[in-house]
């Protein structure tokens, strides 16, 4: 069973970074890909950055070039480094775990991130 927890969401204005945290717990987060996805309101839960287990990374077009993804399978934490942030970047932020040979997906609870001046 694997359980992540995010952190790190806030309020900040346009222009500005911000850094979310995923703690994993699970002894199988080194063979997941985890990535980050969101949701704004009245909009479907799109993918933001992916990270495979063995480092190969993939960024939604709306955020390439602005936000960067990395993990630590030492530590069992993933990261995302935002910047540059616009508010149609406001959304609750998930952060995921993806088991590809089982085809299981976990999840985190979400954290709020809003972009405002």
């Amino acid at each position: 069973q694997v359980q992540l927890l995010e952190s790190g969401g806030g309020l900040v204005q346009p222009g500005e970074s911000l850094k979310l945290s995923c703690a994993a717990s699970g002894s199988i987060f080194s063979i997941l890909r985890v990535g980050w996805y969101r949701q704004a309101p009245g909009k479907q839960r799109e993918s933001v950055a992916v990270i495979t287990s063995g480092g190969s990374r993939d960024y939604a077009d709306s955020v390439k070039g602005r936000f960067t993804i990395s993990r630590d399978n030492v530590k069992n934490m993933v990261y995302l480094q935002m910047t540059n942030l616009k508010p149609e970047d406001t959304a609750v932020y998930y952060c995921n775990g993806y088991h590809v040979n089982r085809a299981r997906d976990y999840w985190g609870q979400g954290t709020q991130v809003t972009v405002s001046a």
